[in-house]
């Protein structure tokens, strides 16, 4: 009788302490979002890396976004996107390309935005391990997907426990990739020019520039 009450009594503790990581981890998400949210604007410089061993996928670059309220600028792989609150331009230098279109209402469009808002909802959540960065204290958040038909097997958020701030996010998919975004620069309310999230489609076609509409 002992042997089963002490084994019910584990089993209770171990579910009352991840219930604990649960609230500690989505917690510490909402502080992420409510610092973040109340900048006029933030500029990001960081590094993404892609990898998958079997498919012998293995591919590093820098990228930058700056973003205010719902609107951004990005910059990866040679390829800037501009969202200015109505519409999304796609803009392929290499391809003297530029595609216009409305903003997607699909739940699974990532954008730059959906970085600080991705987690509210569709995550189970977990309190993961706290890694020292040159003296910084990065604690790891776990994210799972509730929908069990997702492509993605859990994310993982590294946030500095001082500036809360996002460091490093890593997501894992079912098919083995691994995709990984670290900041190296992460600065906010700058003195941004007021035509830098508007599209100057003249601009564009005086040099010789392909647009597409959708």
């Amino acid at each position: 009788m002992k042997k089963y009450l002490f084994v019910t009594l584990a089993l209770l503790t171990v579910s009352f302490m991840n219930a604990q990581g649960s609230e500690k981890a989505k917690a510490l998400l909402d502080e992420v979002y409510e610092k973040v949210s109340g900048y006029d604007n933030i500029s990001v410089d960081f590094r993404f890396e892609l990898r998958n061993t079997e498919a012998d996928i293995n591919s590093e670059t820098r990228g930058k976004v700056t973003l205010q309220g719902d609107k951004y600028l990005g910059d990866l792989f040679g390829t800037k996107q501009l969202y200015d609150g109505s519409k999304v331009y796609t803009i392929i230098p290499d391809n003297e390309e530029v595609t216009i279109e409305d903003k997607s209402d699909d739940e699974n469009t990532f954008t730059p935005t959906k970085m600080l808002t991705f987690y509210k909802e569709g995550h189970t959540y977990s309190w993961d391990i706290l890694q020292n960065v040159q003296g910084r204290k990065i604690q790891y958040v776990k994210l799972v997907p509730i929908d069990s038909n997702t492509e993605i097997k859990h994310i993982l958020m590294g946030i500095d426990k001082v500036t809360k701030h996002i460091y490093k996010i890593i997501e894992t998919g079912k098919n083995g990739t691994m995709t990984t975004i670290t900041v190296n620069s992460f600065k906010t309310d700058q003195p941004l020019s007021k035509t830098l999230f508007t599209f100057d489609e003249g601009k564009y076609q005086d040099d010789g520039y392909y647009i597409i509409k959708n």
